[in-house]
């Protein structure tokens, strides 16, 4: 049976070339068709536990491809001619959209992330699990999927995935299930996940990430389709014994730790708004304290769904899966460079190469490299979990969630906003839950600082000193209150920024007072006009030739008596007030 398919598959293929050598749009009875059909896949929907909701056809699903979602290309090349011709099927499947080099794609992409809940114990037994433990020494015969071992549900779990799909704005399933996932790794010691399939815990929300300044900022809206509860598989280690043979070494400390997979819609188009995206989730289960978000661990793992398409047709193209990527930049530069290795595909007549497979992005080589061909859904054979019961949560139980949650990111920087502070300041301050706290603390101190003064000084020196000295900010000397003061002195008048700047690295060093500092050193602000008037004359008075060279006209000499003034004081002078009194003077004949 298998091989009478095959047959007619074979002699099917052989029936469409000719057809498609008899067609009009043969360039000549001496030209050579070669059609290709390139299978396209359904984004998996909700309801059948995919990427992708909305009933939209596209190249990120598992199997299962939809009529609109199928296209073909036809490369067609005159054999008088080394011209070539590459033609893509439009919505409808008809070959009437050709590849020139005007011609512009766009990417489509979507992510799976997966985010390790850092509960104390596993998913379903009682094991704790930390990172770098000597392997296999956090395990059970629950987490090991012996025979006649019960899982249980750890609620902390469930109430950390609450959170996170409280956060990004999803429906929270009232009751839900958990099923097996089938396949079969060395590091997946019972041979099947525990996972949600159809009905995930979240599932239709939607995240606003905000684009980096430096990238024109602005707001991306992406669709979450899901996110469902699972737990992790363990760890191999490939490396070569002392004998000189290579061997896998199996770690099962991290299976069974509970994860939370996020999937997102289609809607992302650049690597660079793929990195905004994943870096606003990171906020936001750190934020939360569910996650410690760090890549290099694989706390959170990102994998992310490319496919590319002529600007302007709906239908989806060919995903390819890209995993393996421990950074943001990495994320973006595995998609960029995804999504210049399929359209070159396009441009040569190739699109039968792109099809849906793994790829792994080297980071040595700066290329994704293909892993294997990725697994549909009838592949997992789901069924049901037996050994749980269903899920059920009551309103009461989200809702005391809820209402114990922190103050998340987005929340943070409207608040700032409001306050003034530019977007860039913004951006800064709400990446770190400790920075949020720490800013919040200088503009609470008794001193009552404005904001500005208070970002300017994090964000720009604090920061600095921070990063040279490979320093937490919960581990600084400096006090927030003691911060708010020293900003205060400057918002006063009763130092001025260049004191400030004299003043800091011993403030950061130490701590302590600023006001004492300044006491003791004798650095308070000259701010009496009588006392800059009579350094103001001195300065005139000391250079009377560069005073006539201002008066004729040359008026770039101002500068100079500003900092002549500036430099007579020791720097105490108020800058502003100088150049006002200094104005006046050199305005006198």
């Amino acid at each position: 049976a298998v091989l009478s398919a095959r047959a007619r598959r074979s002699q099917s293929r052989r029936n469409m070339s000719a057809r498609c050598r008899a067609s009009p749009c043969a360039p000549s009875s001496s030209a050579s068709v070669a059609v290709v059909s390139v299978r396209r896949a359904r984004w998996r929907r909700a309801a059948r536990g995919g990427c992708g909701a909305r009933g939209r056809v596209d190249g990120f699903g598992g199997r299962g491809g939809a009529r609109a979602g199928r296209g073909r290309v036809m490369t067609m090349s005159s054999s008088s001619s080394s011209s070539s011709r590459v033609m893509l099927a439009d919505d409808d499947g008809a070959l009437t959209i050709e590849v020139t080099p005007e011609t512009t794609f766009e990417a489509v992409i979507g992510i799976e992330t997966h985010v390790q809940l850092n509960s104390k114990t596993k998913a379903f037994c009682r094991c704790a699990y930390a990172y770098g433990a000597e392997p296999n020494t956090r395990i059970c015969p629950v987490c090991m999927g012996f025979p006649g071992t019960l899982p249980v549900l750890n609620s902390a779990v469930v109430k950390k995935g609450i959170a996170i799909g409280t956060a990004l704005n999803a429906k929270i399933r009232r009751t839900s299930k958990f099923d097996r996932k089938q396949y079969f790794y060395p590091d997946l010691p019972k041979g099947y996940q525990i996972s949600q399939f159809d009905e995930p815990l979240c599932y239709d929300g939607v995240i606003d990430v905000v684009l980096p300044v430096e990238d024109g900022g602005g707001v991306k809206r992406v669709g979450i389709t899901r996110a469902h509860l699972e737990e992790d598989a363990g760890k191999l280690t490939h490396a070569v014994g002392e004998d000189g043979k290579k061997y896998s070494y199996a770690d099962f400390n991290r299976a069974g730790v509970a994860l939370l997979e996020i999937v997102t819609e289609p809607d992302l188009r650049t690597g660079r708004e793929v990195a905004a995206y994943g870096a606003e989730l990171r906020r936001i289960v750190r934020f939360l304290e569910a996650c410690d978000g760090d890549m290099s661990r694989g706390s959170m793992r990102n994998d992310v769904n490319v496919s590319i398409r002529p600007v302007g047709r709906e239908t989806f193209g060919t995903k390819v899966e890209v995993k393996n990527m421990n950074s943001f930049n990495a994320m973006a530069r595995a998609i960029d460079y995804e999504i210049a290795r399929q359209e070159e595909l396009i441009r040569a007549g190739k699109v039968h190469e792109i099809v849906q497979e793994t790829r792994t992005w080297d980071e040595g080589a700066q290329k994704t490299v293909a892993m294997r061909k990725k697994e549909g859904l009838a592949d997992y054979r789901y069924f049901p979990e037996p050994d749980i019961p269903r899920l059920k949560l009551s309103d009461a139980f989200i809702e005391e969630v809820v209402r114990t949650m922190p103050e998340l990111p987005s929340a943070v920087r409207a608040r700032y906003a409001a306050l003034g502070l530019p977007q860039a300041d913004v951006q800064v301050i709400a990446e770190d839950k400790t920075f949020v706290a720490y800013f919040d603390a200088a503009l609470e101190s008794p001193s009552k600082p404005t904001p500005k003064q208070v970002a300017n000084w994090l964000t720009g020196d604090i920061m600095a000193y921070l990063k040279n000295s490979k320093m937490d900010i919960a581990q600084l000397p400096l006090s927030p209150a003691d911060l708010g003061e020293f900003c205060a002195l400057i918002d006063s008048g009763a130092i001025s920024g260049k004191i400030g700047k004299d003043l800091l690295p011993t403030l950061l060093e130490r701590g302590g007072s600023a006001k004492t500092l300044v006491d003791e050193r004798g650095l308070s602000q000259i701010s009496n006009p009588d006392e800059i008037k009579a350094l103001v004359q001195g300065v005139l008075d000391a250079n009377p030739n560069q005073l006539e060279q201002y008066r004729a006209g040359k008026t770039k000499l101002k500068g100079f008596f500003v900092g002549a003034c500036l430099k007579a004081s020791g720097g105490r002078a108020n800058p502003s007030l100088v150049d006002e009194i200094l104005q006046r003077a050199l305005d006198q004949h």
